[in-house]
């Protein structure tokens, strides 16, 4: 059976030893070892001992993700896992999918995010913008409270629809701080910034995305070998010219994960394995499609487990 989904996490999935339990799995030292050579550091030590407290910082961040997921996806298939019948990713998880469909080689893609990640890292100078998740408020209601926080040059928008009452908002940082104080006298049961500085997916990348839109057009990209879901649009898209402008989008737009879970179940999948560290989307999934259910990958028996689940056994 094949009417499965893999999704892929994006930040905040990421912990120092997340592939400690796939110590001594060549096909995971292999995937490691690439991500090295393209990066030019050693890709290992950084997830197994993160001793520069480099992990936290996003162009570190980005291709540590995107290699521990290709590392699993990799040992999946080693294992005769099946593939699956489409493919999603939360934000940065959105070019682990796109090398899941053969859309980027691995070694492209993990230079693509260390560039994306200093590139948002640019983009905005340290301490002016922001981001916070806004619990227990309606999507609509939380979008009115942004555009009555925002000023002419001191904004905040939604970032991230990531499940019913949970909506992450991105802007200057005053005008999250303003969101924040509405959001709790509007009733949310918290409101909670975020660990983070660039205000990610929103149109405060757009030097970001700029630099991209130029990066992006010196890798080659192949035809997908299943459906991609884009952030951007909560759409699947073959033409890969248009994959590549979505890439660009995804950076100033906010990420429709709410939309691409419902739009999932509305095509019959039923059944899905977050293929990269924790269990963050499982959890969003679940508060989106109840009936949807989820494996994980976070350790090779987990990782068998989610193979027997998603074969029907």
């Amino acid at each position: 059976m094949t009417d499965f989904v893999f999704l892929f996490p994006g930040q905040g999935s990421q912990s120092k030893g997340m592939l400690d339990a796939f110590d001594g799995i060549s096909i995971v030292k292999d995937t490691l070892d690439e991500a090295s050579d393209a990066l030019g550091y050693d890709m290992a030590a950084l997830i197994r001992d993160d001793a520069e407290d480099k992990l936290g910082q996003t162009e570190f961040t980005q291709p540590a993700l995107l290699t521990a997921s290709t590392a699993m996806l990799r040992l999946w298939r080693e294992m005769g896992g099946a593939e699956p019948a489409q493919v999603a990713g939360h934000s940065l998880g959105e070019y682990s999918a796109l090398v899941a469909a053969g859309v980027i080689a691995f070694s492209d893609a993990v230079q693509l995010v260390a560039f994306r990640g200093k590139a948002m890292s640019q983009a905005v100078p340290a301490g002016v913008g922001g981001m916070a998740a806004i619990l227990g408020l309606a999507d609509d209601v939380v979008e009115g409270l942004c555009a009555a926080a925002s000023e002419q040059e001191d904004n905040v928008w939604a970032a991230n629809y990531n499940c019913p009452g949970q909506l992450v908002v991105a802007g200057n940082a005053a005008a999250v701080d303003r969101l924040m104080v509405a959001a709790k006298e509007a009733g949310a049961k918290r409101a909670l910034p975020l660990a983070v500085s660039a205000p990610s997916h929103t149109p405060l990348m757009q030097p970001a995305a700029d630099a991209m839109a130029v990066r992006l057009q010196e890798i080659t990209f192949n035809a997908p070998s299943c459906p991609v879901w884009g952030n951007a649009s909560a759409t699947t898209e073959q033409d890969v010219e248009k994959i590549r402008a979505a890439l660009v989008a995804q950076l100033i737009s906010p990420v429709r994960w709410t939309e691409t879970i419902q739009k999932l179940a509305a095509t019959g999948i039923s059944r899905g394995v977050e293929m990269g560290p924790g269990k963050v989307l499982s959890g969003l999934v679940k508060r989106v499609e109840r009936d949807m259910i989820v494996g994980v990958s976070i350790s090779p028996d987990q990782l068998q487990n989610s193979l027997d689940l998603m074969a029907g056994e």
